[in-house]
């Protein structure tokens, strides 16, 4: 299995989806391959909420999904569900705050999976690290509708207390980011930045994903 280093999570950070069944209108499979299409970087699969497939419909869509991202080269990463991350051999795993204790997660998926870890302070980020984090979801970066448990918002400022703490492991925000608001997240030290609805919602995807990868490469020229 594929050892994540630094520099291979920071260029899978770029373009970040997010997304499960109840995130789009469309068939979700379909919205991957466009989301893909348009320059996303990395696929998380996030099936909560209300009317989130459970039992053999979420393994599915999630070996589906799991499959396209296989097909394109993109890492496909679980969120909060060991059991399935091992079932559909994903690369990785990302936990809340409130979820799995991240080095119970670590030691389950081994060293060769990434692992993310959502913190929204200073103390929460060391945490994570030395829980074997490869990886910090930090937000919100702006006001959220996609996730009814959203934390207070941060703004790019808390991405930069975190670099300025000494925290050096990729960071990608999160949170309400449009391609407009990309560069200001960015800037404050962000690796690149994962979206939800702003893809996964929009009238055209690829399109959608596309401005998003545009506004990122346009932080690295």
């Amino acid at each position: 299995m594929r050892r994540w280093d630094a520099e291979a999570v920071r260029q899978a950070m770029q373009v970040y989806l997010v997304m499960g069944s109840v995130n789009t209108m469309l068939d979700p499979v379909d919205v991957l391959r466009q989301a893909i299409a348009g320059g996303i970087t990395l696929f998380q699969f996030r099936e909560k909420g209300t009317g989130a497939l459970a039992g053999e419909a979420r393994i599915t869509l999630a070996m589906q999904l799991r499959e396209v991202c296989s097909q394109h080269g993109i890492p496909f990463i679980v969120n909060d569900d060991v059991e399935l991350a091992v079932a559909v051999e994903a690369d990785g795993m990302h936990v809340g705050q409130d979820d799995a204790d991240a080095a119970l997660v670590r030691a389950r998926i081994g060293a060769g999976r990434m692992l993310g870890v959502s913190a929204h302070s200073v103390a929460e980020a060391r945490r994570a690290v030395q829980a074997g984090a490869d990886y910090l979801g930090v937000g919100p970066m702006y006001p959220t509708r996609s996730k009814a448990d959203a934390h207070a918002v941060l703004g790019p400022a808390g991405v930069a207390e975190l670099r300025a703490a000494g925290i050096a492991v990729p960071v990608v925000g999160i949170g309400g980011i449009t391609p407009d608001t990309t560069a200001a997240v960015m800037a404050a030290g962000a690796d690149g930045v994962a979206v939800i609805s702003a893809i996964a919602g929009a009238a055209d995807v690829r399109a959608a994903a596309a401005q998003f990868a545009a506004a990122v490469r346009g932080m690295q020229a």
